[in-house]
């Protein structure tokens, strides 16, 4: 039997990160949009309440959520500020690797040192020349003896100037192209790495993005997630599990977005009535409202179809990273629209959404990349 209600954990879950976020991350999100820098006292504040690592195992630190949990989780922080979402959700994304390819002593020990630490880890996947094109990677980690010998080039790396450690993709064989992908863990404070100053963006400003050169890095082989050759394997893994979490940190925002238009749009007079009553702006509300509950119900279905096993859950992430993205984006611009010179001026945050919500529909995959996904699967 279908059944939409949330049951007595999940709605613990969804009331713990609510009050989380109504404490500490929407009254903080402007200030970190306007400093542009990593949101630590939040991440501690994080860490000491339970919020960090949620779909992690319990024996590391994590809270064993199951991915309609994290859904539920995720969407809260949305709610609050992308941005410092994502400083969150992203830690996750480095750590998936781990969970889906790690030893159990790698796991214990670089599990072990996030969680003493109370830090980071950056998933670093993207360079100059390959984004979408995962295969067109050109970093490479030679093997000499018992470690690893690093040279390349990433970019758009989140939480990489303040992480802990790095999940780098690289060629262990140059000649064999992507089939010799492999993922290995790189602590930040290796010699020959140099990271640049983080990024400055037009949204999501709460969360930083690095580039990173690698110069003869050397780190040991046992850092070698699963085999040489299965990182591209592990990547697209990665991404299956965590596009839904894009999904459920875009629909949260909208949800806030809506919801700001919402009483503004009851407060605000015009021809005798509040706007809200005004037939145009109902149907522009009426959209959102429907639109939210659409996107929420197929990032629920997808995270459902991990959670059991469902051969098509991969189809299912791409097309609620797609949907919730590009939904948010659309809510976001009508909730401005609907909120007129308020709405763009930033006595509001539903200008600030909008422009952190635009960068959910490009990054762990474009929408045209999840359009290919999506195409593809239907195909088989």
């Amino acid at each position: 039997m279908i059944d939409f209600r949330l049951d007595d954990k999940q709605l613990a879950i969804q009331a713990k990160y609510r009050d989380f976020t109504a404490r500490w991350i929407t009254p903080n999100a402007r200030k970190y949009d306007l400093l542009a820098e990593f949101p630590w006292e939040v991440v501690k504040a994080a860490y000491k309440e339970g919020i960090m690592n949620g779909p992690l195992p319990t024996k590391f630190g994590g809270n064993g959520y199951s991915l309609i949990e994290g859904a539920i989780a995720a969407e809260e922080l949305g709610a609050g500020c992308i941005g410092i979402g994502i400083g969150i959700e992203a830690n996750t994304l480095a750590l998936t690797p781990l969970l889906l390819a790690a030893n159990e002593e790698q796991q214990k020990r670089f599990y072990g040192m996030i969680h003493e630490q109370q830090g980071v880890a950056a998933y670093a996947l993207t360079e100059p020349n390959a984004g979408s094109d995962v295969q067109g990677i050109k970093s490479t980690a030679i093997r000499k003896g018992d470690k690893y010998i690093i040279n390349g080039h990433k970019r758009f790396i989140t939480n990489a100037e303040v992480s802990s450690f790095l999940t780098v993709f690289a060629l262990t064989d140059p000649d064999r192209g992507s089939r010799s992908l492999s993922a290995i863990v790189v602590p930040t404070d290796s010699p020959g790495i140099e990271m640049k100053p983080h990024m400055l963006k037009m949204g999501q400003r709460a969360s930083v993005q690095n580039e990173i050169i690698f110069h003869d890095v050397e780190v040991p082989v046992a850092n070698l997630l699963g085999e040489e050759g299965h990182g591209f394997l592990i990547a697209m893994k990665t991404f299956d599990r965590t596009r839904n979490g894009v999904g459920s940190l875009a629909l949260g925002a909208a949800r806030t977005a809506y919801e700001t238009a919402m009483e503004w749009s009851k407060k605000r007079i015009q021809f005798g009535k509040p706007i809200s009553q005004q037939q145009i702006i109902g149907f522009m509300l009426a959209d959102m409202a429907t639109n939210i509950e659409a996107a929420r119900s197929l990032v629920w279905r997808a995270a459902s179809a991990f959670d059991h096993g469902d051969k098509k859950a991969s189809m299912y992430s791409a097309m609620a990273k797609l949907y919730a993205s590009d939904m948010a984006m659309k809510v976001a611009t009508d909730a401005v629209q609907v909120m007129a010179g308020d709405g763009y001026s930033q006595d509001y945050l539903v200008e600030k959404i909008m422009r952190d919500v635009k960068l959910n529909q490009i990054y762990e995959g474009t929408n045209q990349v999840q359009r290919l996904v999506i195409s593809k699967s239907i195909m088989k």
